[in-house]
């Protein structure tokens, strides 16, 4: 299906990317294979120039895998136009994993002697690659606070090694809500690399490509996949000459590959991503306001409330705040504990976005390998709870909290 071909959002999510299946499947088949043969040793060479159009070994490439690429690169260039009016066009790189994509837009862009300028509040796995292998390759990160727009600006003026801007918004697991345009204008009016990862909004929610971006990330084990099923990512570009070249060389040399097995679940996962993420919004705002409203609980962290400070940014550049939130409890860690153990029908784990709703300790969990000052300053305190509201009724939800809640 060409991705000219002007189509509603919804149907983009069931049929984008999707090409006749040479023995007419209804849906793509799991190519469940490690290499590809061909026809004669010409054949065989012009495939590894790129020169012919084809497969040649399973990391470099899968049918599988080039469908779940091309229905989400459609679905983040949806309505948008390039600098000449036309249909924006993507290019997307499924990988084994969220890290592995921000691993390869990391590797395929910086070298040593390069700085990368990001925020407060990065995703756990992110602050940890940071500082412990990119920092290690000659790359330095220079982490300041992105509502400080000035500051933003003096920071990238003052120091030209500086040559990418990272964004992560909404951030993990503060909920922290940075403005994309802005920022974008910044970078780009000093010819920064700017990249977003878009795991906690998706593109039901926020398009980054809007405003100028060069690259989205997302972890394709949440939203888009939906279920828990499958670990992957993604790595989507506007340059689409470089996303065939270096960025996809580096892919490969990282071995960071996905594979058609999990492709496949992504895939059927996606064709129901737009009705799950209308229920997914619809549960969160209710659930916000009943935690908002209950006497145990000292902070809700959800950008739909307009007692959040980055309220007014989200609702410029989301269409709602979702169905991710955190909060505190009034008695802290302990009661946080009590209140985790207590829980009877949602769920005690790491990850979100599945249709269950997921409860998690990100000081315990997902921010365990971050120093605890470092996180404290980033705002993950210790009794800091993170929940992905999920697609249960939501009077369900709400009931298992408040009895939790009365044990916390």
């Amino acid at each position: 299906m060409s991705q000219n071909k002007q189509l509603g959002f919804d149907t983009v999510c069931i049929h984008g990317g999707h090409q006749l299946d040479a023995k007419r499947a209804h849906l793509t088949p799991i190519y469940a294979t490690s290499t590809y043969t061909f026809d004669s040793a010409e054949h065989g060479d012009a495939i590894f120039s790129g020169k012919t159009p084809g497969y040649a070994y399973g990391r470099f490439g899968n049918p599988t895998v080039n469908e779940a690429e091309d229905r989400i690169a459609m679905m983040e260039a949806y309505g948008i136009k390039d600098e000449q009016g036309n249909p924006l066009q993507l290019k997307a790189i499924l990988h084994a994993s969220g890290m592995g994509a921000i691993t390869t837009m990391l590797l395929g862009n910086l070298k040593a002697g390069d700085k990368m300028l990001s925020h407060h509040s990065l995703y756990g796995g992110t602050q940890e690659l940071l500082d412990k292998v990119i920092c290690n390759l000659g790359i330095e990160i220079i982490i300041i606070d992105f509502h400080d727009i000035e500051k933003v600006k003096a920071t990238i003026a003052g120091d030209p090694a500086i040559k990418m801007l990272y964004i992560e918004t909404p951030a993990n697991p503060t909920i922290q809500c940075v403005d994309l345009e802005e920022l974008t204008k910044i970078g780009k009016a000093h010819n920064l690399i700017v990249c977003a990862d878009n795991t906690f909004a998706t593109p039901y929610l926020t398009q980054p490509f809007k405003y100028g971006v060069d690259f989205v990330m997302h972890s394709t084990t949440k939203y888009l996949n939906g279920h828990g099923t499958a670990v992957g990512g993604i790595l989507i570009g506007k340059d689409i000459d470089r996303m065939k070249t270096v960025i996809n060389k580096t892919k490969n040399l990282l071995g960071a590959n996905s594979n058609a097995f999990e492709a496949f679940l992504l895939t059927n996962g996606l064709r129901t991503f737009s009705l799950r993420m209308e229920r997914h919004c619809t549960n969160g705002e209710k659930v916000a306001a009943f935690l908002a409203a209950h006497p145990a609980v000292e902070t809700v962290y959800y950008l739909g409330l307009a007692s959040h400070p980055d309220h007014a940014t989200a609702m410029k550049q989301m269409k709602h705040a979702g169905a991710m939130m955190s909060f505190e409890l009034k008695g802290g860690l302990d009661a946080g504990k009590r209140f985790i153990n207590s829980l009877q029908l949602l769920t005690h784990a790491v990850s979100l976005g599945t249709c269950d709703t997921l409860l998690s300790h990100p000081a315990s969990t997902t921010h365990a390998g971050v120093p605890r000052e470092k996180r404290l300053e980033f705002g993950v305190s210790d009794g800091l709870i993170r929940m992905s509201v999920g697609l249960e009724n939501v009077e369900d939800i709400i009931a298992d909290l408040t009895q939790a809640l009365a044990n916390a």
